[in-house]
């Protein structure tokens, strides 16, 4: 089998996640002191115990979410043999996941992808003040089509933009609150099944985030960034990235623009991608993936019984 590892994004993160992979297995304990040690805070303290409104909070989930894909990665490293090298033709991550792949492959240091992310969590955050911006899930349209209704709604004053492709006809918008309402009604008039408003802090991967895109360039700027040992399937351009510079330029690009998930999935799957290894927090992934790519496996790997079936069935 041709195996992509995927790693989750925000929305994900729940209070425990990664404890019991912190108390099994050494390697993945590391993991979270690093983190620790990187951001000068006990985030592992905040993401075992909680309490849930604080680890919600972009500027913690971000980092969070990282630090527990790492976890289950190590672990898998340690007692399953899985080597990302030899055993994953690509690595893509949804959103933030991006940095939790690019830290698997070796293009950056544990400690710069917490930091980043914490970075990059923060100025998100404070892009649009609580209340201006909003996010809504459309079902049962295409990316075209939300697209073109995002512009119409965005005619009468406001972003509006589609955000996130997800494929299986769930489409993310977002932007200004009032542009987005009407976006919603639109898209039901348009034979939408559904559209639901999201409970999100802020309008992310739109036009409004363009502080925390200049935030993240001179982040990324002093940050050193490797060739990955496999190629990054990038949000902004749902294709193969292994060069540096494209990968550093394409993470700010991410910031404003559209998470094209449905098309990195296609991407990989028309190259022979066959399972999907969905590491970290939650099944959100290996659920779209299904959707996207009906004749490939997808798993998910976020605890010790996890970790124990990868090896088991490694075995085979």
């Amino acid at each position: 089998m041709t195996t992509a590892l995927v790693f989750p994004g925000q929305g994900s993160q729940t209070v425990g996640m990664g404890k019991a992979l912190a108390e099994a297995f050494p390697a993945a304990r590391e993991v979270f002191a690093q983190v620790d040690a990187a951001l000068g805070e006990p985030l592992s303290k905040l993401i075992f115990e909680g309490p849930d409104a604080a680890l919600t909070l972009t500027a913690n989930a971000q980092p969070a979410l990282m630090a527990t894909s790492l976890a289950a990665l190590r672990a898998l490293e340690s007692e399953a043999g899985l080597e990302v090298a030899r055993d994953a033709a690509f690595v893509a991550g949804h959103s933030l996941g991006e940095y939790s792949a690019l830290c698997a492959a070796g293009a950056l240091t544990l400690e710069d992808a917490a930091r980043l992310l914490r970075i990059r969590g923060a100025a998100m955050q404070q892009a649009v003040p609580v209340g201006e911006g909003a996010m809504a899930a459309i079902l049962g349209l295409d990316f075209d089509a939300v697209t073109a209704i995002a512009a119409e709604a965005a005619k009468d004053g406001g972003v509006c933009q589609a955000a996130n492709d997800n494929g299986g006809g769930q489409v993310v918008i977002s932007g200004a609150k009032a542009a987005v309402e009407r976006a919603m009604e639109i898209a039901k008039a348009k034979g939408a099944k559904r559209a639901l408003p999201l409970p999100v802090s802020a309008p992310f991967h739109c036009a409004l985030m363009q502080p925390a895109a200049f935030a993240m360039a001179a982040a990324l700027a002093t940050t050193t960034i490797l060739k990955p040992k496999v190629p990054l399937v990038a949000n902004f351009v749902a294709g193969p990235l292994s060069d540096p510079e494209a990968i550093r330029a394409s993470l700010v690009s991410q910031v404003t623009g559209a998470v094209r998930w449905r098309e990195s999935v296609q991407f990989m799957a028309d190259r022979g991608v066959d399972r999907f290894v969905e590491i970290g927090a939650g099944k959100v992934l290996a659920g779209l993936v299904k959707r996207i790519a009906t004749r490939a496996s997808a798993v998910s790997v976020g605890t010790p019984a996890d970790v124990e079936a990868y090896k088991a069935a490694r075995a085979v």
